[in-house]
């Protein structure tokens, strides 16, 4: 006879069973196989691994979860398309304590970046969702080392280091950008970039800041280049030092470009010196510095306002170029001073610019 008890005790246990996962606090990743399934975790530890040839690391936390790393890990060279590693989580706090993910771009490196040559997996890591992002080293990316395509919330990326110093050697580094973004609300600060590449490439997205940078060796901080359908406007360039590099800062606009734009873009603070070919260069021309500039995008709000901009170019560097085809409104170049170099380019395309020394 089944008696009331045992219905009770049956009852409670098809309860237990059809309850959700229960949360597990920490949750520790040491191997490509014990970084899935992390979705119920509070708490991920990050330990030494490497990451083996034909494989790609995703992880995905509970949202407002801590990622914290313990140990560097290291990626052996691969066939597999880039992303190689993506942070995938809601309301993140990631500290990275100093650790390394190590590329070991030098493995691909043949001068020819994702242009040719020798597969590289591009990008080498991937940040989606949204949180704060502190303190982690990335040593030698194949080719492009930082995507931000953060969504749902703000993201905040400090103390980050980019080194791909050893691709300078014989050229053999390229296509290396340290951070592209396309997101927005976003901030970059106090992060360092060593490439050969653009140290910044802000693609699509409102409301960025990218503030107390410092970048080498590349190409300067880039708002670009900009596609068809794609806007970028909202952007803070402040207290920013830039140090032998192609350009120091600019604008592109792919000279096809139609439905895009770039509005808004305060530049303040910035120490730029030994540049090899703009100082600061606003194109509708791209892929060319300064050609036949397109007319179907439109660009406005270009300003040098706060804290004086010092730039300081190369004796075969212009100074300042603007290749305008449709661009609008009155520019603020009151805080701009440029220096050495030839003498500047400008082709205002319905702009009006005041002020400034260049």
């Amino acid at each position: 006879m089944f008696s009331i008890r045992s219905f009770v005790i049956a009852a409670l246990a098809a309860g237990v069973l059809a309850s959700p996962v229960a949360e597990r606090a920490t949750c520790t990743v040491n191997s490509v196989d014990s970084a899935k399934n992390l979705s119920s975790c509070t708490d991920v530890v990050i330990e030494a691994f490497t990451v083996p040839s034909g494989q790609t690391v995703s992880i995905a936390a509970k949202a407002g979860a801590t990622i914290t790393m313990k140990g560097s890990v290291s990626f052996a060279k691969t066939t597999s398309a880039g992303p190689l590693l993506t942070i995938d989580t809601d309301n993140v706090k990631f500290a990275g304590n100093g650790y390394s993910f190590k590329g070991n771009g030098d493995l691909y490196w043949d001068g020819k970046g994702t242009n040719g040559g020798t597969t590289k997996p591009h990008p080498f890591l991937k940040f989606k969702g949204y949180g704060t992002f502190d303190n982690f080293i990335v040593k030698n990316s194949p080719a492009q080392a930082i995507s931000i395509g953060t969504t749902g919330g703000a993201a905040t990326f400090s103390k980050v280091l980019v080194d791909n110093k050893d691709g300078d050697a014989s050229s053999l580094g390229h296509n290396t950008d340290g951070f592209d973004c396309s997101a927005d609300d976003v901030t970059i600060t106090n992060s360092k970039v060593y490439n050969q590449d653009d140290c910044l490439a802000l693609n699509k997205g409102k409301n960025m800041k990218f503030t107390n940078n410092y970048c080498s060796g590349g190409h300067g901080i880039s708002i670009g280049s900009i596609a068809t359908d794609h806007s970028v406007s909202g952007v803070t360039i402040s207290g920013n030092t830039v140090v032998d590099s192609m350009y120091g800062m600019r604008i592109k606009v792919q000279q096809s470009a139609s439905n895009a734009a770039v509005s808004d873009v305060t530049y303040s603070g910035n120490t730029i010196s030994g540049i090899d070919k703009y100082g600061f260069l606003v194109s509708q021309s791209y892929s060319e510095d300064f050609g036949t500039p397109g007319t179907k995008s439109k660009i406005s709000g270009i300003n040098f306002t706060g804290s004086q901009t010092t730039i300081a170019v190369n004796d075969k560097s212009v100074r300042v170029g603007v290749d305008c085809g449709n661009c609008s409104g009155t520019w603020d170049f009151s805080k701009l001073k440029v220096t050495g170099g030839k003498d500047s380019k400008i082709v205002k395309g319905g702009a009006t610019i005041s002020g400034g020394t260049y």
